[in-house]
C-alpha cells in the first residue's frame, strides 16, 4: 500500500475512506463466498486456525524481527502496557456504564461489556498503519497487541464467564505470543542479519497472506448473522455500543495518547485504535464461554456499520491532534 501521510500531510476524509474501503471489501467477499457455498462453517474454523497458528505468527515475526522502531526501549515496555490498559479498562468501563443503562447479569451485561471493550486490534489497524505510517509502526502495533491478548484472556474472560485467572492465562500460550518472543530473542541475537534468504522469503509470503485471508474468514463468520437482518439491530444494545465504542472511547484514547510519555509510533497506534469498531473475536468467545452471542453480534455489526463513517473521521481528528 502507498503511504499517505508525508505526501499529502493530513489526508482528507475521503482519502481515509478510500484506505479502509478495501478492508471492508475483503470482509464482504468472505460473506458472499459463504452465502454462495464456496466457504462452509467447517472452513471457517479451518481458516481461522490457519490464520491464528501460522499466518498471523509469520506476520508478527516478519514485522518485529529487525524493526528499527523497537530499538527504542519505550517501544518495548509501553506498547503492551497500553494495550492491556486500554482494553481491560474499556471492558470494565463498559460494564459500569452498561449497568447504569439497565443491562444486568444473565441479560447481556457481561457480553455487552466484553464486546464493547474489545476494539479491533489486528485485521483493520495493520493495513491502515502500513498505509499511513509505514512498516516500522506495524512492529510497535504487534507488540501493543500482546497486551490486548492478555486483557482478553484474563480480565475479559473473567468478566464474561467467571472463569479462574489460571484458565485465562493458559490461553496466552499461542502462536502469536510465541512468534513475538522468538522475534524479540532474534533481535537480541541479530538474527535478521544472518537469516537465509529462502527462510526470510517464505516467512514474508506467509505474512502477506495473513490479513487478506483473515478478513475473508471474518466475513464468512459474520455471514450467518447477516442472514437474519432483523436480529442485527437492538434498540438498547446498538446505540449504546456505538456511543461507547465510537464516541467516548476514541476521545479517551486520543487524550491518553496526547499526555502519556510514549513514543510517536505508539501515539500513532493509539490514534488508529481509537477509531476502531468492536473486534469480531467476542462473538466466537461468547459462544464458547456461555455468553450471549446475539448481543456480541449486535455490538460488532452496529459498530462496524457506523465505523464506515466514523473511522475516517476519527483518523482525521487524530492525525491533526497527534501529528
Amino acid at each position: 500500500m502507498t503511504r499517505v501521510v508525508g505526501v499529502l500531510g493530513v489526508p482528507t476524509y475521503f482519502e481515509l475512506l478510500a484506505l479502509i474501503a478495501p478492508i471492508f471489501a475483503l470482509i464482504a467477499i468472505g460473506s458472499v463466498a459463504r452465502y454462495a457455498g464456496w466457504l462452509t462453517a467447517e472452513s471457517d474454523a479451518s481458516l481461522l486456525k490457519l490464520v491464528v497458528n501460522v499466518l498471523y505468527p509469520a506476520l508478527i515475526f516478519k514485522n518485529v524481527l529487525g524493526n528499527p522502531a523497537l530499538a527504542d526501549p519505550r517501544n518495548v515496555f509501553w506498547p503492551p502496557l497500553v494495550g492491556f490498559g486500554t482494553m481491560a479498562g474499556g471492558i470494565l468501563l463498559a460494564w459500569w456504564i452498561g449497568r447504569g443503562l439497565g443491562f444486568s447479569k444473565g441479560k447481556g451485561l457481561r457480553t455487552f461489556a466484553f464486546a464493547v471493550g474489545i476494539f479491533n486490534y489486528g485485521y483493520i489497524p495493520i493495513p491502515l498503519m502500513q498505509s499511513l505510517f509505514g512498516p516500522e509502526s506495524i512492529g510497535v502495533l504487534l507488540v501493543h497487541n500482546v497486551g490486548c491478548e492478555v486483557a482478553i484472556w484474563t480480565v475479559g474472560v473473567l468478566v464474561l464467564s467467571g472463569l479462574s485467572l489460571r484458565d485465562g492465562w493458559k490461553r496466552l500460550v499461542s502462536g502469536p505470543v510465541i512468534a513475538l518472543l522468538a522475534a524479540g530473542a532474534g533481535n537480541v541475537m541479530g538474527l535478521d542479519a544472518v537469516m537465509p534468504a529462502a527462510v526470510d522469503t517464505t516467512i514474508g509470503m506467509a505474512a502477506a497472506c495473513a490479513i487478506p485471508i483473515g478478513l475473508i474468514a471474518i466475513g464468512s463468520t459474520l455471514s450467518e448473522s447477516l442472514r437474519r437482518p432483523a436480529q442485527l439491530f437492538s434498540a438498547r444494545v446498538t446505540p449504546a455500543a456505538c456511543a461507547l465504542r465510537l464516541v467516548l472511547f476514541p476521545a479517551i484514547f486520543l487524550g491518553l495518547a496526547k499526555v502519556l510519555p510514549i513514543s510517536l509510533e505508539l501515539k500513532r497506534v493509539m490514534m488508529v485504535e481509537a477509531a476502531m469498531p468492536a473486534g469480531v473475536i467476542p462473538i466466537l468467545i461468547a459462544r464458547h464461554y456461555g455468553g450471549k452471542p446475539l448481543t456480541a453480534v449486535q455490538v460488532v455489526i452496529g459498530t462496524t456499520a457506523v465505523g464506515l463513517i466514523a473511522i475516517p473521521l476519527w483518523l482525521r481528528i487524530g492525525l491533526a491532534w497527534i501529528g
